[in-house]
């Protein structure tokens, strides 16, 4: 898989947000909501690589040549998860159009005192999981993320609720401070979220089938599980028609178990290839909420596991 998205910004995002958080502060969500639509015509036209990009998963995706109209729409469902993202971290976002699904599961690990790693992608808003847990003093979330890949991009959301910023975990930091912030988080009963469709670059990938084409998914998400013996669930945020979220949390693993040092490897594939196979699943079901607007599946030289 091309990681490119490491090495460049995505075109325009930047003032993307400043635009919408104005509109979403100063002029209200109705107005800011109509904004979307002149905004989502100027990348359409003006950003041709994000379109090439477009046309080139939901031609996977939709299983057919997607019209400019698909393409639109597609732009337009991650510029309104931008928008929510403003309302989500002011508390402007009523609870009520965040409905949960899981919950049982997931509590059957937290009422037994045991901390739970998610496993999520681009795909839908994974500010919406972060809300819960701002809004829920009980419930200790913390996300995994390369905040230095677009740092302006995060300070300028993270000023939005200055309580944001504490509940990121620096993934650009010492692997070992990483893995050990994420280990006293879990064995305190927390949860921590991490990305696992995006490899950074120089990380051994595993080579997957997604959307019936090759491509390479990062091992280290899966390592980590490995490592830390505690439960792991998918967590799929996907926004709907009607501007609201339904968020799945989907029991994946008790805990990753790897086998004896010359099983591991084989054993981490095979991890992996599950959660290709689960990501396919979603993005079938809500192919506009998946976000990687550059050459996903274009091949490179990073090494694999």
């Amino acid at each position: 898989m091309s990681q490119q998205w490491q090495h460049r910004r995505e075109g325009g995002s930047a003032f993307m947000v400043r635009f919408i958080r104005w509109l979403a502060l100063h002029v209200g969500e109705s107005a800011a909501r109509l904004c979307l639509y002149p905004i989502t015509a100027y990348f359409l036209i003006m950003r041709h690589s994000e379109r090439r990009a477009s046309r080139d998963y939901l031609r996977r995706a939709l299983g057919r040549e997607p019209r400019l109209l698909d393409i639109a729409r597609h732009i337009h469902t991650f510029a309104t998860t931008i928008l929510d993202r403003v309302f989500l971290l002011t508390g402007r976002f009523k609870p009520e159009r965040i409905r949960l699904h899981g919950l049982p599961e997931l509590n059957t690990h937290l009422d037994a005192g045991r901390g739970v790693l998610l496993l999520g992608s681009h795909f839908g808003s994974f500010e919406a999981v972060r809300a819960i847990g701002l809004a829920r003093q009980e419930l200790h979330l913390r996300i995994l993320m390369d905040y230095q890949h677009n740092p302006q991009l995060s300070q300028l959301l993270d000023a939005l609720n200055p309580r944001a910023r504490d509940s990121i975990i620096d993934a650009t930091g010492d692997s070992t401070r990483v893995l050990l912030e994420i280990h006293e988080t879990l064995n305190a009963g927390g949860l921590v979220g991490m990305l696992a469709d995006r490899a950074r670059s120089g990380e051994s990938t595993v080579p997957c089938r997604l959307l019936n084409d090759p491509v390479a998914l990062p091992v280290g998400p899966f390592r980590i599980a490995a490592v830390l013996h505690k439960p792991v669930m998918l967590i799929f945020s996907i926004l709907r028609s009607d501007n609201t979220y339904d968020v799945y949390f989907e029991p994946f693993a008790d805990e990753l178990h790897v086998g004896r040092r010359g099983e591991r490897d084989q054993a981490i594939n095979e991890w992996v290839h599950r959660y290709a196979s689960r990501l396919e699943a979603r993005i079938r079901e809500a192919p506009f909420n998946w976000f990687n607007f550059y050459d996903y599946w274009a091949t490179d030289n990073s090494p694999h596991a």
